[in-house]
């Protein structure tokens, strides 16, 4: 596989006491795991992409993905929580036509995928013409539009299953380069005021997502 991830900006560093320093590691193929003291993913369906894990909850990843291949990655917690607030910084991300940079995860019983989207690509503002517009919530300086979607029998965390995917999309992309705070519980509580409750917490990520497009980001994350 070409690697990709020369030239790339580093990101802001973003200092977490406590944490020991690790050796940069690439992964290119679908996996999960632990690595600076934070949880890890990385799943594609296709396409050229790697992500390099950095010190803490520092990541790069680049990715050239035809029309048809989707790629999800980055850096976070392997238990989320509906409470947390989560501080990132992304010296770099590069969308291309349809990418999104996003507090991403899971719940169980019911099975259930968020996003929490702070910058998108050109020309795809998610979740697209298939989400259900039930509201906004005022968060960290910003208005976000809440969606709710449903995927059938599509991939999860519990193989090909039909499940719902609850949205809140900024109005405005945050720019670049500077310390940007998401308070999830904001979110939690806006969508289960619109019926959207989640059920066993997953993994939570500060995710790169991208889908049939060229792209690249770079960002360290942490815990507020």
């Amino acid at each position: 596989m070409r690697r990709l991830m020369a030239g790339l900006a580093l990101a802001v560093a973003v200092p977490i006491a406590g944490l020991a320093a690790s050796a940069e590691e690439q992964v290119c193929s679908n996996r999960t795991g632990t690595h600076g003291g934070y949880f890890f993913t990385f799943w594609k369906d296709g396409g050229d992409a790697c992500i390099t894990l950095g010190e803490g909850g520092a990541y790069r990843t680049a990715y050239r993905l035809s029309p048809r291949y989707n790629l999800v990655t980055g850096k976070g917690w392997a238990k989320g929580s509906a409470s947390r607030v989560v501080g990132y910084n992304a010296g770099q991300f590069d969308p291309g036509n349809n990418s999104y940079l996003t507090l991403y995860g899971w719940s169980t019983d019911p099975l259930v995928e968020y996003y929490v989207v702070d910058s998108w690509g050109t020309g795809f503002r998610p979740p697209g013409r298939d989400g259900e517009r039930l509201g906004t919530v005022e968060s960290d300086g910003g208005t976000y539009e809440i969606f709710r979607s449903q995927r059938v029998e599509k991939p999860s965390i519990r193989g090909a299953q039909t499940f719902y995917q609850y949205w809140s999309v900024r109005t405005e992309r945050r720019p670049l380069a500077r310390n940007s705070t998401i308070t999830f519980a904001n979110h939690v509580a806006a969508w289960r005021q619109h019926g959207l409750e989640l059920g066993t917490m997953d993994y939570q990520v500060m995710a790169t997502e991208g889908f049939g497009s060229d792209g690249a980001s770079n960002l360290t994350v942490w815990q507020q």
